[in-house]
């Protein structure tokens, strides 16, 4: 073969992807792998949907989403311009390396977190550092005194579901005045206290959100972050130098009623709490190591079993739970809370297994 034709592979990015949970297909399926919200949307948003005028698709969407951002702004009680949104948080933390992970220094993020970072850091050519979790999981913040070019942290981490207080943040945040600062929240409803709070101390915070768990809709793809009005629009110029119409018509509507709603959300958080709280001394009561969490879901350490022959026994039974064959973790399950039902099938899948 002539060497000139196949030549363009060589210029072809080489990025190991992202592996997202799976999204099994079918009927009487237990669906616990992706931290997805086991209850419908509120009522609002189910309105929209069924009134919705579908004439309005043949238009392009607000560039601004102002409509939204001005929602997310009242509920936070700061002014629009300290709003920008995404396609998911996904899409948000992306134009965040983007425009701010620039230097030739190396940003910095767990060990164990949300496999994306290192991934965008491989897309976008990020030079990266991550810093190792002690034996507990626990971030160590005294890690993130070293000159850097960058921090991103979840709270809560996953995918053990801890999380740290603000005093903790604050810390990191002093020891860091000249590095953007990001605190990816996307599980902080379920328990954690939000750095929404650190925004008018640090010019260099971006706090990062989703309607994707605790507003239940995963399947909208709405993302957003909070900062000062200079970093807002530092990502607004790098969102309309790369895709302008990033949200359509129908998810902004989805999310303006999702955020407005507010008893239905509390209500909706208040039982996965209970649940989790219950689910939590179950595992317990079998023997099983878990960690006490301030999310979606736990991390559990089977006890009698293998983590691996135990996912591959409930995946047999139509439950889906997740299992990271990584360093550290390869023992320990990630299991999203479902509802009460889902639950109670899940436990006595277990029981049956060990």
């Amino acid at each position: 073969m002539d060497k000139n034709v196949s030549e363009w592979r060589n210029y072809i990015r080489q990025v190991t992807p992202y592996a997202p949970g799976e999204q099994p297909v079918g009927h009487s399926i237990i669906k616990l792998n992706t931290n997805e919200n086991p209850y419908p949307p509120c009522k609002g948003v189910r309105d929209v949907l069924s009134s919705f005028d579908y004439e309005k698709l043949r238009k392009y969407p607000d560039p601004t989403v102002s409509e939204l951002r001005s929602e997310i702004a009242k509920y936070y009680n700061l002014d629009m311009g300290n709003v920008f949104v995404g396609v998911g948080s996904d899409d948000v933390l992306a134009m965040c390396y983007m425009t701010f992970f620039n230097s030739d220094k190396p940003i910095l993020f767990p060990d164990i977190t949300y496999s994306f970072y290192d991934v965008w850091a491989e897309e976008f050519k990020v030079p990266y550092e991550t810093k190792t979790l002690d034996d507990s999981f626990r971030i160590v913040k005294s890690d993130y005194y070293t000159d850097n070019g960058g921090i991103i942290i979840p709270n809560p981490n996953a995918p053990t579901g801890i999380a740290e207080d603000l005093d903790f943040f604050r810390d990191i945040l002093d020891h860091n005045r000249n590095s953007v600062v990001i605190i990816d929240e996307a599980y902080v409803d379920f328990g954690a206290t939000s750095a929404v709070a650190l925004l008018n101390e640090y010019d260099n915070l971006i706090v990062v959100q989703t309607f994707s768990k605790s507003r239940s809709l995963a399947g909208s793809r709405i993302g957003f972050a909070l900062s000062g009005s200079e970093i807002i629009k530092a990502l607004h110029d790098v969102k309309y130098s790369f895709n302008s119409y990033t949200m359509d018509q129908l998810s902004i509507k989805l999310g303006i009623e999702a955020i407005r709603d507010e008893d239905y959300f509390r209500d909706n958080i208040d039982k996965i709490i209970l649940t989790r709280n219950r689910t939590y001394d179950q595992f317990k009561f079998l023997g099983f190591d878990v960690y006490p969490s301030s999310a979606n879901f736990l991390f559990v350490k089977p006890t009698g079993i293998s983590a691996k022959e135990l996912h591959a026994k409930l995946k047999k039974n139509n439950i889906y739970v997740r299992y990271f064959d990584k360093p550290r973790i390869s023992e320990y399950l990630r299991i999203t809370i479902g509802t009460d039902d889902e639950m109670d099938m899940l436990i006595m899948a277990i029981e049956e297994s060990v």
